[in-house]
């Protein structure tokens, strides 16, 4: 948000630069990562890391008002996502493995409902409220003159965004009763639905009416139908390849084992935490201990 309220600064800059190219490698880093996670409170804030990747990186084209427009709308649907979450987490005696959970939608069916909803948004499902900010993004992106590379992490990114939403949807709706959901102590929380449906509401309406009232004149896109239809085609693309994902028996899953290496590298969000937080504070906390 500081950002964006200074963002006459920035023009012209270096600076600017940088910041497409670190918040592309961001999108693209956490949308790979999602998909190896099995922790349902990570895979939520790891889909929340890459669409700050996408604001920041249309922030740096010079667009502020489209990254506050994400902003806003991503603010609707994802604070519902983490609300359904949390009572689903609560629900299941405090366990985030996705791996625990399954046939959900028998139980809480109007969380679920809210759940899916708020993940068709984050998709950027047309009509919802998602697709107006991450379509025009999208859009105003592809009108812009970058090169190749910037090009394919946004749309990889994109597709993978699909991919880990339907990973997410097969684990917790279509899947078969699993150890938790048996176990369950809970009914659906009707004090938490009521906020839920207000959340729901505003997911679904709010991306029509801000495009309305942010935007003082529509913005021109003149693409071709291919370029147009690029956001559609690595939605269902991802659709695809997590439907894919999902279906895959022992067989296939023991198969990883062979990029053993690779996966550790991606599902550890390319060695980030280690580099950046246990790489720098073990050595000053194992001298304190030292010391002491």
């Amino acid at each position: 948000y500081l950002l964006i309220r200074f963002n006459m600064l920035l023009l012209d800059m270096m600076f600017l630069k940088i910041l497409l190219m670190l918040s592309s490698l961001t999108m693209l880093m956490a949308g790979i990562s999602a998909n190896y996670e099995f922790d349902l409170k990570k895979i939520i804030a790891l889909s929340t890391l890459s669409q700050l990747g996408l604001m920041m990186s249309i922030l740096s084209m010079g667009l502020p008002d489209l990254a506050f427009f994400h902003l806003l709308t991503h603010a609707m649907f994802k604070a519902l996502l983490f609300m359904c979450a949390g009572v689903i987490i609560h629900m299941m005696n405090e366990m985030q493995d996705i791996r625990y959970m399954g046939g959900l939608v028998y139980y809480v069916p109007l969380t679920s409902l809210c759940l899916n909803i708020s993940n068709l948004a984050l998709c950027g499902m047309p009509f919802l409220a998602g697709f107006y900010s991450k379509d025009l993004i999208l859009d105003a992106f592809s009108m812009s003159n970058l090169n190749m590379m910037v090009y394919m992490l946004y749309y990889i990114s994109t597709g993978l965004t699909v991919f880990y939403t339907i990973r997410l949807l097969f684990y917790l709706m279509i899947n078969d009763y699993n150890l938790m959901v048996v176990y369950n102590l809970y009914d659906e929380d009707y004090i938490m639905l009521k906020s839920m449906f207000m959340l729901l509401l505003m997911s679904l309406i709010v991306g029509s009416s801000l495009s309305w009232m942010i935007l003082q004149y529509p913005y021109m896109i003149f693409l071709p139908l291919s370029l147009k239809l690029m956001v559609i085609y690595v939605s269902l693309m991802g659709f695809l390849m997590g439907y894919m994902v999902s279906k895959m028996k022992i067989y296939s899953l023991n198969k990883f084992l062979l990029t053993y290496n690779l996966s550790n590298f991606l599902s550890l969000m390319w060695f980030m935490p280690s580099l950046s937080t246990y790489g720098l504070n073990y050595y000053f906390l194992k001298l304190g201990q030292n010391i002491t």
